[in-house]
């Protein structure tokens, strides 16, 4: 076991990656000389070189659009895009290139490739630097979508994914690059496997990214008031996600809450939502609830900002409320 913090666990993974492989190569604004916009390829360039860390252009399109062409050379490349809302200049070649090729060539072309990006509300960053894309993404039938919540899951998760031979998003979140925790680089980490943070008997919140960490500090004032344990499970993967772990805590449960910061019109979570109504329907003693971003653009004014997605009071109430409504 060793203690990081998030960033040098995704730091170590490229490393070690890069260490035994070769064809292993990272591109981005400042990742070279300047070791990344939140230190995660520091140090990286003075093993590696400038040909290895290669600086790019402010050109999302052409940084995804090398790295396909890489992927398809026999290069293993990570892509890295400064902030989600950047990575739509990219959609053209992440949508209608990196997540078709192999099928559309049966299989001739493989694409072992990684387009890393942090997303979500940070501090102040505004409307246009705030947004989350999972639930884009995720309905994109060819890539893999992974969210990393944890250090253990950064670095375990990251590796199997420049590993690959699918080409896969990795999300990342721009509050936890500071986020400490234990990684236990010998553990074998399934990376599509949901992680259970917490056993409980009587409810399942379902959340992911930065969202984990508010449920968590909301979970003591829900059990003080309703006298109920919560399981809380971290999806991890998004695209596919874990549903035999989903299945198997809401048997158990009965109920289900689904937390988020994206908005709720069109979110992620109502695809989970979706998929325990329609197959877990008489398991569920209560319709499930989700809570979520409001649909506006993310305010610039830290009041007005956290007024638009969950924190951790407004999660504690939210579920203490549709509990007491619903038999909890």
């Amino acid at each position: 076991m060793a203690e990081m913090l998030y960033r040098e666990a995704l730091n170590r993974a490229i490393d070690e990656c890069m260490a035994a492989d070769p064809n292993v190569v990272m591109l981005g604004e400042d990742v070279g000389l300047y070791g990344g916009s939140y230190r995660v390829s520091e140090g990286l360039v003075s093993k590696y070189g400038e040909k290895r860390l290669i600086d790019t252009p402010i050109a999302e399109l052409s940084i995804v659009g090398n790295a396909i062409g890489m992927a398809i050379g026999g290069l293993r490349p990570i892509a890295e895009i400064m902030t989600a809302n950047f990575s739509l200049l990219a959609f053209d070649q992440i949508i209608n290139h990196m997540a078709k090729y192999r099928y559309m060539s049966a299989g001739k072309l493989t694409l072992p490739m990684v387009v890393r990006f942090p997303q979500g509300v940070s501090k102040q960053l505004a409307a246009q630097h705030s947004e989350s894309y999972e639930q884009m993404l995720s309905a994109v039938p060819g890539i893999r979508v992974f969210a990393a919540g944890d250090p253990n899951y950064a670095y375990h998760a990251l590796k199997k994914a420049i590993l690959m031979d699918d080409p896969v998003v990795f999300i990342e979140h721009e509050l936890l690059y500071n986020k400490k925790g234990e990684v236990d680089l010998d553990a074998e980490v399934d990376p599509f496997k949901a992680r259970i943070v917490k056993e409980g008997e009587d409810l399942t919140i379902v959340s992911y990214l930065k969202m984990v960490d508010d449920v968590m500090a909301a979970v003591p004032e829900i059990e003080k008031q309703t006298g109920k344990s919560c399981e809380v499970i971290d999806l991890q993967s998004l695209n596919p996600f874990d549903t035999g772990t989903l299945k198997a805590s809401i048997e158990k449960t009965g109920r289900l809450v689904v937390v988020e910061e994206d908005h709720k019109m069109g979110g992620y979570g109502a695809q989970v939502v979706s998929w325990a109504a329609e197959s877990l329907f008489y398991a569920l003693d209560a319709a499930p609830l989700r809570i979520a971003g409001e649909n506006v653009p993310i305010p610039y004014n830290r009041k007005l900002e956290l007024a638009s997605i969950p924190t951790p009071d407004k999660i504690a109430a939210k579920i203490i409320e549709w509990g007491a409504n619903n038999g909890l």
